[in-house]
């Protein structure tokens, strides 16, 4: 009996210190610029979804560890090109008041001073501007005057041209995304006000350069929003993209920044987006705190855009916000949101004269791929309902 008990207690002891580390499970602390890799993105042409298939199983039937563990197959954004001219469709289903009423006024057999006055108050409440309306009314009454047109067609192909003229096709449009030096990546600084979709809006534009083939790293520099990481996060997840985060909630920001741009530079990305917290323009720290993430990146490389993120809808308040980021932050293009079915369309004329800089790209919607670049005439063709 005792020389039982001499081999069974070494036994139990063995047996109860192995259940018990087993239990215990190890905490893992995030680093200041943890990098969350996400899945192998799939090669051009690969499918978005895998074919079902019999599961293999092992010698009892059960599943095999390898097919449990299967990673998931990554999405592949729709292709950039075209996306404008769902913009237009909408735009042309929705009746588009803008357009819709001035061409109301125009194929009237005598245009008088009300008249005008009418046409003016349309393009003021479209958010087009005091200037850039007075400019547009100045030029058709000219063609009217000399031309003596009524014909709607006419009329139309006359309003469409100075339409384009106003919203302006020579500005430069292309989103600057190449680096300024061999092995360094293009740095996309993302800023705005809260609540323009701006998190969102950084997600679409990763997707629009996967469509294009480049390698993206994310940068999760907006710190001061608990979720806004971890939306950024998923994001990337499903298109393959990375994303740099801090380890905790208000970390600082311009660290996690340069944190990222390192990065894409060690691994070769050829771009680097980086979102910023929601900032209001007047509230002065916040606003300095951006010109500090501006610095601290381009001691790493050149910041080759600077995208202020813009809400169709809240019209000329737009304004301010553009003055004081275009001062702060050097704004070189605008992303414009939710201006699919809406009447202030005409905030792309103004937000381009105000600060000098071009609207890049637009959102259509809210599907994962309803981002676009800008194009002039497919967008005024949308305001005036032409398909």
């Amino acid at each position: 009996m005792n020389d039982v008990l001499v081999w069974l207690i070494p036994l139990i002891v063995v047996l109860v210190a192995g259940a018990s580390a087993a239990l215990v499970v190890p905490r893992v602390r995030r680093s200041r610029g943890e990098i969350v890799a996400p899945p192998k993105r799939p090669e051009l042409g690969s499918p978005t979804t895998r074919p079902p298939a019999e599961a293999p199983t092992g010698p009892e039937g059960a599943l095999t560890v390898e097919d449990a563990e299967a990673p998931p197959v990554l999405e592949r954004p729709a292709p950039v090109a075209g996306r404008l001219v769902r913009l237009r469709d909408r735009l042309a289903r929705s009746g588009s008041p803008l357009g819709a009423r001035l061409l109301a006024v125009l194929t009237r057999d005598h245009l008088t001073e009300d008249d005008w006055d009418e046409l003016e108050e349309a393009l003021l409440l479209a958010d087009v501007g005091a200037g850039p309306s007075g400019e547009l009314i100045d030029a058709l009454r000219t063609r009217v005057r000399v031309q003596g047109v009524s014909d709607p067609a006419t009329v139309r192909a006359m309003l469409r041209e100075e339409l384009i003229t106003l919203v302006d096709p020579t500005m430069d449009r292309a989103l600057h995304t190449a680096g300024g030096q061999p092995g360094t990546p293009g740095v996309v600084l993302v800023v705005g006000v809260n609540g323009t979709g701006k998190t969102t809006t950084v997600g679409k534009i990763a997707r629009v350069l996967v469509a294009e083939d480049k390698s993206v790293v994310l940068g999760a520099a907006d710190t001061f929003r608990a979720a806004a990481a971890d939306q950024l996060q998923t994001w990337g997840s499903r298109v393959g993209v990375p994303t740099v985060r801090a380890d905790r909630d208000g970390a600082d920001p311009a660290a996690v920044a340069f944190d990222a741009v390192r990065q894409g530079k060690a691994t070769g990305a050829d771009v680097v987006l980086v979102d910023t917290a929601g900032r209001l323009q007047n509230k002065t720290g916040l606003m300095d705190e951006l010109g500090k993430i501006t610095r601290v990146i381009t001691r790493e490389a050149p910041l080759t855009e600077v995208l202020l993120v813009l809400d169709a809808t809240t019209g000329q308040n737009g304004m301010q916000q553009a003055r004081v980021f275009g001062e702060i932050a050097g704004v070189t293009g605008i992303a414009l949101t939710k201006l699919d079915g809406t009447a202030k369309g005409g905030i792309v004329v103004a937000v381009q004269r105000e600060l000098g800089v071009p609207v890049k790209l637009v959102g259509l919607g809210e599907g994962p791929d309803d981002l676009a670049p800008f194009d002039v005439e497919d967008f005024v063709d949308g305001i005036l309902g032409q398909a």
